[in-house]
């Protein structure tokens, strides 16, 4: 199976949300996601659970989880989101970024406008994946 990392500062909004969107669109027997950051936050931000609610997704027992290298050696690709230089360098390992704002404090129209963008960007990759 390969394994799909999706990666954040705070692992509390962009990669949570992106992680949720790959796992409900793709063939989980082929390809999963997890979501992690180099600086986990105690708890996903409450306008990301709120605007994912609105799309049918239940983020409320999402837990932010350290990315660390042991983590991100299993992927077959790092999609990172705002993590820069923190997020860690594993040989061979596929790594594309994503420009995304973070949601953090931000209004609930420009957290949806987010949300939708994570989940085109999403599609666009299974798509690009095969999947």
């Amino acid at each position: 199976m390969r394994i799909i990392i999706f990666a954040c500062i705070h692992n509390a909004g962009r990669s949570q949300m992106a992680k949720a969107f790959f796992n409900e669109l793709a063939d989980l027997n082929q390809i999963k996601a997890f979501s992690a950051g180099t600086q986990p936050a105690a708890q996903v931000h409450p306008e990301v659970l709120d605007v994912m609610n609105e799309v049918g997704i239940d983020l409320s027992k999402a837990q932010p989880t350290l990315l660390t290298h042991e983590l991100a050696s299993q992927a077959s690709l790092l999609v990172t989101m705002g993590c820069g230089d923190n997020c860690p360098y594993v040989p061979d390992l596929k790594i594309i970024d994503w420009s995304l704002k973070d949601p953090k404090g931000k209004d609930i129209e420009s957290v949806r406008a987010i949300r939708d963008q994570i989940r085109n960007l999403v599609s666009e990759l299974l798509k690009n994946l095969g999947e």
